[in-house]
């Protein structure tokens, strides 16, 4: 089955104001870059977005939270967005915290069907905030809920038009298993190719778990922290 479609804008057709979205990335590496600036133009709001971060005030999730379109971020680290630090004093964006390796956990059981899991991370603290604990094995856990979504924006290296994708290094991060818990799965690719030009042993997420594909138009890959040295301090 086909399932390509010829742009991002496209691609996000059916997104409407209220929907929860699972964006894939770490920091900037790896994500929708094409799909978050169209969903930017498009102008769903009052959204709920589930990322491990917010990008900053010019780039990734962070263009979205600086034009009013985010209602509320469910993620695990928030520090470069200035605008969101802002929007949070204000009370104009809600956060749910979330240490990170939960929110894969807690994402990775929606996508496994599984009801949730115990986890000392966070527990006595305002994670653990009107939540279940239980003691097992002499140390005290949290209950953690699974994450799902109405949507995934995902970003792969290579796929194809049945929605098999290929990462690339550490571009897998999140977007793997974002792919698996959501009701629609929306990839872009940095290289489309036609149904079986794929080795089978080098997919990473299977095209059952996608709903659309579409190859991206432009990346700017930026560099979220550039650290350079002079040459003579290599000598």
């Amino acid at each position: 089955m086909d399932k390509s479609v010829a742009s991002a804008r496209t691609a996000i057709s059916g997104i409407a104001d209220g929907a929860t979205i699972m964006i894939g990335g770490f920091g900037p590496c790896g994500i929708p870059e094409n799909m978050i600036r169209a969903l930017l133009a498009q102008g769903a709001k009052n959204l709920t977005i589930i990322s491990n971060n917010s990008g900053n005030d010019r780039y990734g999730i962070g263009i979205l939270i600086k034009n009013g379109q985010v209602k509320k971020m469910i993620m695990s680290y928030g520090g470069n967005n200035k605008t969101l630090q802002q929007m949070t004093l204000d009370g104009r964006i809600e956060i749910e915290w979330t240490p990170q390796g939960t929110l894969a956990e807690r994402i990775r059981s929606a996508g496994a069907g599984l009801g949730g899991f115990y986890t000392p991370t966070g527990c006595g603290t305002l994670a653990s905030l009107n939540k279940e604990t239980r003691e097992i094995d002499g140390t005290w856990h949290v209950f953690e809920k699974p994450l799902r979504a109405d949507f995934a924006l995902v970003k792969a290296w290579r796929g194809d038009k049945a929605g098999n994708l290929v990462y690339r290094k550490t571009t897998r991060n999140f977007n793997a298993v974002m792919a698996t818990a959501t009701r629609a799965t929306i990839a872009e690719v940095e290289e489309l190719l036609e149904i079986g030009r794929l080795d089978p042993e080098q997919i990473h997420t299977p095209g059952i778990y996608v709903q659309r594909i579409f190859q991206g138009e432009r990346y700017e890959k930026t560099v979220e922290f550039r650290t350079v040295r002079s040459r003579n301090s290599l000598v």
